[in-house]
């Protein structure tokens, strides 16, 4: 068994990094929009780089919700770090991790009232203050592979949806960001649904939540950097977090003995496709010039795409080391997963009938997951299931 007494590594409280000097070199938008890993872009003048806009520079102060030390927080602050040049000087982004300004749950508060400028965070954090943010990323037995949730935001008109959502908080939905699978560390072995009768579970609020309690679990609500002395000190037994590699980092090993999935067919029950987002304050956005306004969703497309690769491939590394601490993986049954499916799919129109845009949006879920290409779900499966708006 693996040694409960360490202490999770070291972060670096200091990591946060100021934005890179105002006389960068401009950067060229198509070389740098070539690479899914943002790699070094020419040296090409934009065409609005003379603008006032330009000479004045656009600061975003925007907060992630990853902790400084981890694969995501690095990557976050890499990219952050980039956008002076990458903007030709008109915009800088003044990178911070979890908490360093506002509160886990109060981060788009923050944004909207000026406190912040940006965001970076966990669109799960959004149900409290509007019930269409479950479905702004993974639920319970909703889309499961990253593709599907592009074809939501693209072909079946989500991207639209979230930007009129996101402009009614004062902010400007600037793109997904794709992240990882969930999963839940246990310190007591879940073989089967029954087992998560009386648990006492961190889940993230909202439909998630819901769907756990259905089957007879405990949930509370925690922000991550309070996850780990949550376990440790035993005041739960499991929690839901983020990937192999960030949880990894976060010395999950060290307080656990297991990880719990689904079965081959579905590893991740609850959160299979567990996105982030990048929003701004919607009279910043209006600040800038209109080809940085286009070429801030550029930017955060080709982050993405970044994002994921970097967290995909620390997740490579991290699962061996799992193994080597005698942490247990678990793999839940087929049968576990119908089961689950059952609990929540009324939950997913309970959430979309709170209110009309949140309907909207579940509709562009449902439209996907029925494309034949995806074909997630039957009339059979919807059956007795209707939506009010």
């Amino acid at each position: 068994m693996h040694d409960k007494t360490r202490q999770p590594a070291a972060i670096d409280q200091d990591s946060v990094s100021q934005p890179a000097s105002a006389a960068a070199k401009p950067a060229s938008r198509r070389t740098f929009l070539k690479g899914a890993a943002l790699g070094s872009a020419a040296a090409v003048a934009a065409p609005w780089i003379g603008s006032v806009q330009a000479q004045q520079g656009i600061r975003i102060r925007m907060q992630s919700s990853w902790q400084p030390g981890t694969t995501g927080y690095k990557t976050f602050e890499n990219w952050a770090n980039r956008v002076q040049e990458l903007t030709s000087g008109e915009v800088s982004i003044e990178p911070f991790p979890a908490g360093a300004v506002a509160g886990a749950f109060e981060v788009a508060d923050a944004v909207r009232n000026g406190v912040l400028e940006g965001q970076n965070w966990f669109t799960v954090y959004w149900p409290g203050k509007m019930p269409a943010g479950v479905f702004m990323t993974a639920y319970p037995m909703g889309l499961s592979m990253p593709h599907q949730w592009d074809m939501m935001f693209g072909a079946y008109g989500g991207f639209g949806i979230a930007k009129d959502l996101y402009r009614k908080q004062g902010q400007e939905f600037l793109g997904h960001v794709h992240h990882d699978l969930n999963l839940i560390h246990s310190k007591v072995p879940l073989r089967s649904l029954d087992d998560f009768n009386g648990l006492k579970i961190r889940m993230p609020g909202g439909i998630v939540a819901e769907t756990f309690a259905s089957i007879g679990a405990r949930t509370t609500l925690l922000p991550g950097s309070e996850v780990y002395p949550a376990l440790e000190k035993g005041t739960i037994d499991a929690s839901d977090y983020t990937g192999a590699a960030v949880n990894y980092e976060l010395g999950f090993w060290q307080v656990t003995d297991y990880i719990i999935m689904g079965p081959p067919s579905t590893p991740c029950l609850h959160q299979a496709v567990d996105l982030m987002d990048i929003g701004i304050n919607r009279r910043v956005f209006e600040r800038m010039s209109p080809e940085t306004q286009d070429l801030m969703h550029e930017l955060v497309a080709a982050y993405s795409r970044e994002h994921y690769a970097a967290i995909q491939a620390a997740n490579a590394e991290a699962w061996p080391k799992y193994e080597e601490k005698g942490v247990e993986i678990i793999h839940l049954t087929e049968d576990d997963a119908d089961r689950f499916r059952k609990a929540a799919i009324p939950l997913w129109f309970k959430w979309a009938n709170k209110d009309a845009d949140a309907a909207r949006l579940f509709k562009a879920h449902l439209k996907t997951m029925q494309d034949p290409a995806v074909a997630l779900v039957t009339e059979e499966d919807l059956q007795g299931h209707t939506l009010n708006a």
